[in-house]
């Protein structure tokens, strides 16, 4: 049967993530007899419950009447109001939620399927459309350009360049490696940044907007960490409050990292209407909304009292965390400083006496059932380094630490 599929999907690699699970389940048992039962620092996703509030509200929706019927793909007016409210209330930008908002089954299926709608599938490599998207950047992006048949050229995002690399070099590298500049289509940004933790500027972001606007090509910003910081004087903005930014961008946001409601698979898309509008055009062919109830539980969370204080609470944990890990790294010998002021990750170096990330993070899982992500997963560029992503508990943080200096994981 597999000759039947095209091309594109035979060539896509399985997710970093869910390959990683499966070892883990196939090796479970051996590392629970040796006492090294598995602790995940892979998977980037809150093992906390979501507010109790959001909770309540959605069963308190399951009996409102009409509820269980179908939505609209583009989201139900109460959904698209409320996100509309916050964009305001939190980043001060004006949108209008019939036109410049539409909602998401979470933000990864809408990146995918705005991909989709820009990519003119090619079997030549250099006559395909061109999507410039960060290294180290989000495992899913250059699968999801591969899979519509594109290209994903990598921009890389290093301690050299502050992790805000110059665009206009970028593009110049685009055309001598032999790519054509009329074929890049849109440029992909993430910030805060999968896996770096890494922010931006304001100022950084004026010169993407300029960029896009030079090049004439969509600006597409996965916001997915702007409320996961550390600093309450610093909070990472939205690329809308640049002064002409709805002319070519659009913006992606989720509930899953902020209330902890990754299963919910709730997001929105908001910005350039005439972008949002087309995007919808696919969107009513295959899909047929979010359940409501679920719809009228996000939008009373999003905008309330209860939802910003579990933000608040959820930050000062992962700013806990943060610390307990840095402080048993530092003890193993690892140069851990400039910590990340937002999201819930590290990115280390692994230590030189390996060769590669995949090598380091096998070891420390098989010996010491530490579950990481080796860099290169994350691109070309995250060679050489690890991902971890500090969601369990805080105790077994300190048991991750403990693991590694009775099996010798010094840096």
């Amino acid at each position: 049967m597999k000759e039947l599929f095209n091309q594109y999907v035979q060539s896509l690699e399985t997710y970093i993530m869910f390959a990683i699970g499966e070892e883990v389940a196939r090796i479970k048992p051996e590392l629970e007899a040796k006492g090294r039962s598995p602790i995940s620092l892979s998977m980037g996703a809150p093992v906390a419950p979501p507010p109790q509030f959001v909770i309540d509200k959605l069963k308190e929706a399951l009996d409102i009447k009409g509820i269980h019927s179908y939505s609209s793909p583009k989201g139900e007016a109460f959904y698209l109001e409320a996100i509309a409210k916050r964009m305001k209330t939190r980043f001060g930008v004006d949108l209008d939620p019939k036109k410049e908002i539409f909602s998401l089954i979470g933000s990864k299926e809408g990146i995918a399927n705005l991909i989709r709608e820009l990519i003119n599938p090619t079997t030549n490599e250099f006559d395909r459309d061109i999507i410039l998207i960060p290294d180290p950047g989000y495992a899913s992006y250059k699968e999801m350009i591969k899979v519509s048949g594109g290209v994903g050229y990598s921009i890389p995002l290093t301690m050299g360049n502050n992790y805000m690399p110059d665009l206009d070099e970028i593009w110049e590298n685009l055309k001598k490696d032999g790519y054509d500049e009329k074929k890049v289509k849109a440029l992909l940004i993430n910030y805060p940044n999968n896996p770096l933790g890494a922010t931006a500027t304001f100022e950084y972001f004026k010169e993407i907007v300029d960029f896009c606007k030079k090049h004439k090509i969509l600006l597409i910003s996965d916001a997915a960490y702007t409320d996961m910081y550390f600093d309450e004087n610093n909070l990472p903005p939205s690329i809308l409050q640049v002064e002409g930014a709805k002319d070519i961008a659009v913006e992606f946001f989720s509930f899953s990292k902020p209330y902890a409601m990754t299963g919910w698979r709730l997001g929105w898309i908001c910005g350039n209407a005439e972008a949002i509008s087309i995007f919808g055009k696919l969107k009513s062919t295959i899909d047929t909304g979010i359940f409501k109830a679920l719809q009228k539980a996000a939008a009373e969370v999003i905008n309330s009292k209860e939802g910003d204080e579990y933000i608040k609470e959820a930050n000062l944990g992962f700013k806990k965390k943060q610390e307990i890990i840095a402080k048993g790294l530092k003890e193993l010998g690892w140069a851990v400083e400039n910590l990340p002021d937002a999201t819930f990750y590290l990115w280390l170096p692994i230590p030189p006496r390996y060769k590669t990330s995949k090598e380091f993070t096998d070891d420390l899982m098989y010996k010491s059932g530490v579950v990481a992500v080796p860099g290169n997963a994350f691109g070309d560029c995250g060679e050489g380094f690890f991902r971890i992503s500090i969601v369990c508990s805080d105790e077994n943080l300190q048991e991750v630490i403990d693991r590694m200096k009775k099996d010798g994981f010094y840096f």
